[in-house]
């Protein structure tokens, strides 16, 4: 994958906003999402600041992104993330289907500093049974009719 000098800017735009976020009383992070060389979105972490965790830079990026768009699919979109992205948010990169993925920061950095997502990624390896929070199916014959709905559905909207 060729990185452009637009592409080191727009780096430099989500570092920026890591900055700007600590300096607020967020978290060390910051997200663009960019078209052909524009900004569509530009965000960094505000976890503490909404007492939301999943308000991750990337996530907020996408969220504002998609509301400006009016899409949920961020396909020919890229996301500059000044960390690599944590288990949660490379999930929602995915889902937004976003075409590249740049970062700065590792995510053994981000462990130095606190910010250990690792325990994640450890966690999806076991089985269920041996999750640290307990993981269990419950009333999956109630549930089913729900998916049959959407199945046999015309008009749904497919993501």
């Amino acid at each position: 994958m060729k990185i452009t000098e637009t592409d080191k800017q727009m780096m430099r735009e989500a570092i920026r906003l890591s900055s700007e976020s600590v300096k607020n009383g967020g978290g060390p992070f910051g997200a663009v999402i960019a078209k052909d060389g524009q900004v569509v979105a530009a965000t960094s972490n505000s976890v503490t600041l909404l007492n939301d965790p999943t308000a991750h830079a990337e996530v907020v990026c996408i969220r504002e992104a998609c509301r400006k768009l009016g899409t949920y699919n961020l396909s020919g979109h890229t996301i500059y993330c000044s960390c690599e992205p944590c288990p949660m948010c490379l999930g929602a990169i995915y889902w937004a289907h976003l075409d590249r993925i740049f970062y700065a920061n590792h995510r053994k950095d981000a462990a130095d500093i606190g910010f250990d997502d690792d325990f994640i990624y450890q966690e999806l390896e076991k089985p269920m049974a041996q999750r640290t929070t307990p993981i269990m199916p419950l009333l999956r014959d109630e549930a089913l009719p729900v998916f049959r709905m959407w199945t046999e559905k015309e008009d749904k909207t497919e993501y």
